[in-house]
């Protein structure tokens, strides 16, 4: 541990240890108690002009406390005396007199995490505002510079937060770790004078630790050719194709399938995937993890938001789902153990959230898999939200590029894609070797066998 952290935590265990004292005092059968404390500063320039600046110092604490069967949340960013010993005795006092639910309460003792394991979370480098501003201006100056048809700029933001998270509770839990966030990104415009078409596109940088960020030049220059090769775009006309996702697209399916294996979705019954547990659900060669202890992940962390040690859940194994995500409350609902999946606002109950969530990457480069397509499309971005969580059907904006002979032939947009998510998973034909975190979900660029594609 720094000693900042060493600090931090002392402090915030004696807080979270009296606070619990003064909720047992008070009848309270079950306590925890979450405190956080981080600071953030965020820039926008445009056009190298300082366009935004945000700077957020931020100090909260919430408590949840259990009668029994019944339980009640609340928070509060008033340290002092009187503010917590109101919120710990108008807390117990809600928790009294709600409906019991029988699932309710803490993890069992004998859960909590153990062991907290450095997991490169943290970095305890700082920028002036002057460098973030820097920094952003060179993104967006390398954007701009790059082509005579770059002609303007929706910004270049910079960013950098840092924080502490503490959680304890009446089991003798206490749980405290620091993390940061560095990002960089940059949105240019781009015009055709012969077509007097305009495009934007951006690309964009996130790590834990500054000196992993990507630089400010590449990341410009990255932004200049993804704006840069969409000009000119077309529509197609409506047909049954082979669809390649790049990485940041092929993620959002990624996205659609944890909210499908949530533990909410599934004892509500409203995920396509609720008899699917143990069944062949895609080819051999997909698999699926959920890994909470990435080393510099962003969604890594040693323990969950009930304590609960974080693992990595292998979702999908060889094409079979094996498993959904799980907090305490949603695995009781259905009989199962919580994964360590729990996440949590202060003064919020926990709910399931994916750590670091990734499809396995495969052999074949990106070119090799856009080679095997004789026509078809390629996407690169995504629009509107046309999910059906309950059924699986599925219908998106969308824009890319049109694929001939193995070749990316031209630039296409305002066209649809269109097919049932359980019969995508099925239909995954090539998976690439590109994969790449950039958040906390990741996928290398995947081949769909064929979905409809909606233009005119």
């Amino acid at each position: 541990m720094t000693t900042s952290l060493v600090t931090e935590h002392e402090h915030f265990a004696s807080l979270a240890s009296e606070m619990l004292d003064r909720a047992k005092s008070l009848g309270a059968t079950e306590a925890d108690v979450l405190v956080a404390e981080g600071d953030s500063v965020s820039v926008q320039v445009r056009l190298s002009a300082v366009d935004r600046l945000e700077k957020a110092r931020e100090k909260s604490l919430g408590l949840r406390v259990f009668f029994g069967k019944r339980s009640a949340s609340a928070s509060t960013s008033d340290f002092s005396k009187e503010s917590l010993s109101r919120l710990v005795a108008d807390t117990c006092s809600l928790a009294k007199a709600v409906a019991e639910d029988e699932v309710s309460g803490l993890p069992e003792a004998n859960l909590m995490a153990q062991d907290f394991p450095d997991l490169g979370l943290y970095d305890p480098t700082t920028l002036t505002v002057d460098q973030e501003i820097e920094l952003a201006r060179r993104a967006e100056d390398a954007a701009m510079t790059a082509d005579p048809r770059m002609t303007n700029s929706e910004g270049a933001d910079c960013s950098v937060s840092q924080g502490t998270v503490l959680l304890a509770n009446h089991h003798g839990f206490v749980g405290c770790h620091q993390s940061s966030t560095f990002s960089l990104s940059v949105s240019p415009i781009a015009g055709d004078s012969q077509s007097g078409g305009m495009q934007r596109d951006s690309w964009y940088s996130v790590k834990r630790k500054y000196h992993l960020l990507d630089s400010p030049e590449a990341i410009g220059k990255e932004a200049a050719r993804r704006t840069l090769r969409r000009l000119g775009a077309r529509k197609v006309t409506t047909q049954q194709v082979p669809v390649v996702f790049d990485q940041e697209m092929a993620k959002s399916l990624l996205g659609h399938l944890a909210t499908a294996v949530s533990g909410y979705s599934i004892y509500k019954g409203a995920s396509f995937l609720s008899e699917f547990l143990g069944k062949r659900m895609a080819p051999e060669f997909v698999t699926v993890y959920d890994d909470g202890r990435l080393t510099d992940g962003l969604g890594s962390r040693p323990f969950d938001g009930e304590g609960l040690a974080t693992q990595k859940t292998v979702v999908m194994e060889s094409g079979t789902l094996t498993s959904f995500l799980l907090d305490t409350y949603s695995g009781r609902k259905l009989g199962m153990k919580s994964t360590g999946n729990a996440a949590r606002g202060v003064g919020d109950s926990p709910s399931v959230s994916t750590t670091n969530l990734h499809l396995a990457p495969g052999t074949a480069s990106p070119a090799d898999i856009i080679g095997s397509v004789k026509q078809g499309l390629y996407v690169t971005e995504l629009i509107g939200f046309g999910v059906n969580m309950l059924t699986g059907d599925y219908s998106r904006g969308a824009a890319g590029f049109w694929i001939e002979n193995g070749e990316l032939a031209y630039p296409v947009e305002e066209i649809t894609i269109a097919g049932n998510l359980k019969q995508m998973f099925a239909d995954i034909e090539v998976i690439g070797n590109d994969l790449e975190f950039r958040g906390r979900t990741a996928s290398p660029t995947l081949k769909i066998k064929e979905l409809i594609v909606a233009g005119n």
